[in-house]
């Protein structure tokens, strides 16, 4: 019989049976429902046995990653890690995001965008936009309009709530250069990116998240209303428009928390609230829909989400960084080099290239000399 001086470690082992033996458990049968992580990962795969890998030590390495992987209770477990890293000591797990003042989360590649640290040249950037130009000029005596939009990225919009310690000076940056050359040869452009700092101080909305990386709903509609007002201009059309007469402010939803949620936290940050309108349609009778082709990286998913573009376009597709096409991919996977790009391009009354900052080193991600090689080059060597 236990006495009492025995009785508190007894208990503590059996408590610690007890654990182990639910982790073996759930591991074995998954009976408790445990919501997954968020956030891109991926998990080790199981390998069959062989002699050769076990003498190799191979086998024993991918066992030990896959049971590291899917062991009971591990989003659990992870979540607790991150939790306490980021109440006691404002740390991140996650290894792209970085904490700023105010606990403002960003990704590193919009704060170098920021201080001109993937600054490509003014030689990279007067070439690409002199395509830019070629191309527009010659797919708009083809019935093509061609447009550029920028989109200011979090560093560029929040830069007073950048970490002190990353950078101590500023050069020149990718989105000035491409601005410099927009306005020089008089490319068809809409900049967010200076206009939505430009309203930051007026704006009664908050324009991008505290812990998104994205720009807000909000703000989304406003481009989308922007992007559908430029276009009825140059294309000297009437289009039907988006509109709101009534806005709900909430603590951050979906992608205005993007950031947060890869985190994998127990609980979500506290912030500002979000504007979330309540977005209708004009009718579209007696107007033109024009058909639509975006080149966008993820910015342009937040406009997707708002889930109008049926309503403002025809047919509108949306290529991701120039590689899946969009919404094809959401049933049967198609990338771009799955079609012929000739006639793709040909088939849109109005063509997108959209990037934010933290992507203009890569912006058109080769649509732009693709389309110059296919429709421009061969005039210029004639």
């Amino acid at each position: 019989m236990l006495n009492r001086r025995n009785l508190i470690p007894a208990l503590l082992l059996l408590f610690l049976l007890s654990l182990f033996a639910l982790h073996l458990l759930q591991y074995r049968f998954h009976r408790i429902k445990i919501e997954p992580l968020d956030g891109y990962y991926l998990d080790a795969t199981k390998i069959k046995f062989s002699w050769k890998g076990w003498f190799s030590a191979s086998y024993q390495e991918a066992e030990d990653q896959y049971l590291n992987d899917h062991f009971g209770f591990r989003p659990l477990f992870v979540r607790l890690n991150h939790q306490l890293r980021f109440s006691l000591f404002n740390k991140v797990k996650t290894a792209w995001v970085i904490v700023g003042k105010n606990n403002y989360l960003y990704e590193h590649n919009y704060i170098k965008a920021e201080y001109g640290v993937d600054f490509i040249g003014y030689d990279s950037i007067s070439t690409r936009m002199y395509k830019f130009e070629q191309l527009q000029h010659k797919l708009d005596t083809l019935g093509t309009k061609l447009i550029a939009v920028f989109a200011s990225g979090k560093g560029t919009f929040y830069p007073e709530y950048i970490p002190d310690n990353y950078y101590d000076w500023r050069g020149s940056t990718n989105i000035e250069v491409y601005r410099h050359y927009a306005e020089k040869w008089n490319i068809n452009c809409i900049d967010f990116n200076k206009h939505f700092i430009n309203l930051k101080e007026k704006s009664p909305y908050p324009l991008y998240p505290q812990y998104g990386i994205h720009w807000s709903r909000y703000s989304a509609c406003l481009a989308t209303d922007s992007i559908v007002r430029y276009i009825e201009k140059l294309c000297n059309m009437e289009m039907p428009h988006i509109y709101w007469d009534k806005i709900n402010m909430s603590r951050p939803q979906g992608r205005d928390k993007d950031i947060s949620d890869a985190m994998n936290l127990f609980f979500p940050p506290r912030s500002f609230p979000m504007a979330y309108p309540e977005i209708k349609i004009e009718s579209d009778s007696g107007k033109t829909k024009p058909s639509l082709l975006v080149v966008a990286d993820s910015f342009h998913r937040v406009i997707y989400d708002l889930e109008v573009l049926d309503d403002l376009f025809t047919n509108p597709r949306w290529w991701y960084y120039n590689k899946e096409i969009y919404p094809d991919c959401f049933h049967t996977w198609l990338t771009t080099d799955d079609v012929n790009f000739e006639e793709e391009v040909l088939k849109y009354d109005v063509i997108i290239i959209l990037s934010t900052d933290a992507n203009l080193p890569n912006f058109g991600w080769g649509f732009i000399e693709n389309g110059y090689d296919l429709f421009c080059s061969q005039n210029e060597t004639n």
